[in-house]
């Protein structure tokens, strides 16, 4: 895809982050589309979209990205002092504490620490769709290992169980708290259930493309349905689930799960960020310092059970700083199988949003870090540049 094809803006210093976005771009079939946003000490300097029929408004499936507005929403009820994440699950949800459960606390679930990663027999897509229903199958479920030994994603069910203590602590979903603490207020383009009129705006998320060879070989290596992988990818229900189909389900869209249900822009994922950490057009920031210390805390480390050496979190979050070493230590956000990839690093002020409509087929982004670093060299540039000036 030519330079031309790049539209949106830049602020000055931020050319070369124009030129990485158009260069990941380029790289790909020149239909599926991506955007890129990104802030900078609550300005937005980056505001770039690419591709047929993506505007810089457009929405797609973002997955586990969804876990970063999930967490949102269960660090500001631990601000407001209604949860505990040191508490046990099943002080809030009895039914919880069946099959070797009843010590797994919060801080567990969100650290991908509870062994909760699944249930035996699958989820099928449409039990995968509502958090309601995960909990309740989850609820009798034993852990895959004993719980604090050791970290797993739960990739599409771990936000069913923290949905299910906010339900039992405030007679609310979680999906409705962002929308009224969160979403609504600062106007985000982040939808934890989209509405049916915002539909139109929703662009499906596409299948990945590659060589017939490649993909040969890269199933011939893949987890088996039953492994631990596989289960915590939702691989060993009858049929497997279907990734692409599921993001594009008008239900899933609907019911907004919040492990991997969100739909959002690049726009809307940074502006998120910049809210939570630095306040959006004039509001406060969303998190107090000592809240977003402890939810930007390195908490598992060292490889994951199911993904591998990437695992790396703080709490509910990704321990982004040390997927980017150029990053802080504190900073935080989540991606998305889809290829999304959304942070802040409240040391930097910089908040970052990518989304990309098409697949990698082996889950393989390396656009992130190539564009991750133009940011962050643009960003760094600048704020010398101000400080030289004055």
């Amino acid at each position: 895809m030519s330079e031309l094809a790049i539209q949106g803006t830049v602020a000055d210093g931020f050319d070369e982050v124009r030129e990485e976005f158009a260069a990941a771009v380029a790289a790909e079939d020149g239909e599926s589309g991506a955007q890129l946003a990104a802030y900078v000490g609550g300005r937005q300097m980056v505001d770039l979209w690419a591709g047929d029929g993506v505007a810089g408004d457009t929405l797609t499936g973002v997955y586990s990205s969804t876990k970063g507005a999930a967490t949102l929403v269960v660090a500001l009820l631990v601000q407001d002092g209604v949860l505990d994440v040191d508490e046990p699950v099943a002080e809030r949800w009895p039914e919880f504490a069946a099959a070797g459960k009843a010590e797994i606390t919060l801080r567990d679930v969100l650290s991908h620490r509870s062994g909760v990663i699944g249930v035996d027999g699958g989820l099928t897509a449409a039990e995968l769709a509502d958090d309601r229903v995960i909990a309740a199958r989850l609820a009798g479920q034993r852990p895959y290992w004993r719980p604090g030994t050791a970290c797993g994603y739960g990739g599409f069910v771990s936000f069913a169980i923290v949905g299910e203590v906010i339900r039992r602590a405030t007679g609310r979903s979680l999906q409705e708290i962002f929308e009224e603490r969160v979403r609504a207020p600062h106007g985000l383009d982040v939808h934890l259930g989209l509405p049916e009129a915002l539909e139109d705006r929703y662009r499906e998320v596409l299948p990945g493309l590659a060589d017939p060879e490649d993909l040969a070989a890269f199933w011939a290596n893949a987890p088996g349905p039953h492994s631990i992988t596989g289960i915590g990818y939702g691989l060993n229900s009858t049929p497997p689930l279907d990734q692409v189909a599921f993001a594009n389900t008008r239900r899933v869209r609907a019911l907004g799960q919040a492990s991997g249900g969100g739909v959002a822009s690049a726009r809307g994922l940074a502006a998120m960020y910049t809210a939570a950490v630095s306040g959006l057009d004039g509001r406060p920031p969303l998190l107090k310092p000592d809240v977003l210390g402890e939810f930007t805390m390195l908490h598992s480390t060292g490889g994951d059970l199911v993904v591998g050496p990437h695992g790396q979190y703080a709490l509910g979050f990704q321990a982004k700083g040390l997927r980017y070493p150029f990053l802080s230590a504190r900073a935080f956000g989540h991606n998305g199988s889809a290829g999304s990839e959304a942070f802040a690093d409240p040391h930097n002020g910089i908040a970052f949003g990518y989304t990309r409509r098409r697949f990698s087929f082996n889950w393989s982004y390396p656009e992130h870090d190539h564009l991750a670093a133009a940011v962050h060299r643009a960003a760094t540039a600048s704020r010398a540049g101000t400080l030289r000036r004055a």
